[in-house]
């Protein structure tokens, strides 16, 4: 059994369970292309999550993550009621951002991909370098 949110195994990568429903398909049952945006975006949630770092309390720092960038491969179809798990890791980290390697899998076989490019924004909406802090949490130097 999965644990709510997924988990971070020994390899560093975090897994977060995903099931599809009804509402993430389109006429033929098939997952609708935007629809993996959002399981991404809940594994890249738990996955931070995972790392101690939650967005109400950068809120309430007066900083928010926000993608700027995101590459995606659909490598085969998903289907209804299909069962995967969403993997992430970190790839690499600047200043101000990070880049996320995300892979979305049905029984160990690869359905899609995606690098993502996160960054931290202040309260005005400009990028800031990640604090300290934040890098320690996440595991960059």
């Amino acid at each position: 059994m999965s644990v709510f949110g997924g988990q971070i195994g020994p390899d560093g990568v975090h897994r977060f369970p995903v099931r599809v429903y009804f509402e993430d398909t389109d006429f033929s049952t098939n997952v609708y292309h935007a629809a993996y945006l959002k399981f991404f975006e809940r594994a890249r949630t738990e996955f931070l999550r995972a790392h101690g770092i939650h967005h109400s309390e950068l809120i309430a720092e007066g900083l928010a993550f926000a993608v700027r960038e995101m590459t995606i491969s659909y490598d085969k179809p998903v289907h209804i009621d299909d069962l995967l798990e969403a993997e992430t890791e970190m790839a690499e980290a600047g200043g101000a951002r990070f880049v996320l390697k995300q892979t979305l899998k049905r029984d160990g076989e690869t359905l899609c991909r995606a690098d993502v490019t996160a960054v931290l924004l202040n309260a005005q909406g400009r990028p800031v370098r990640l604090p300290p802090a934040l890098r320690g949490l996440l595991g960059v130097r």
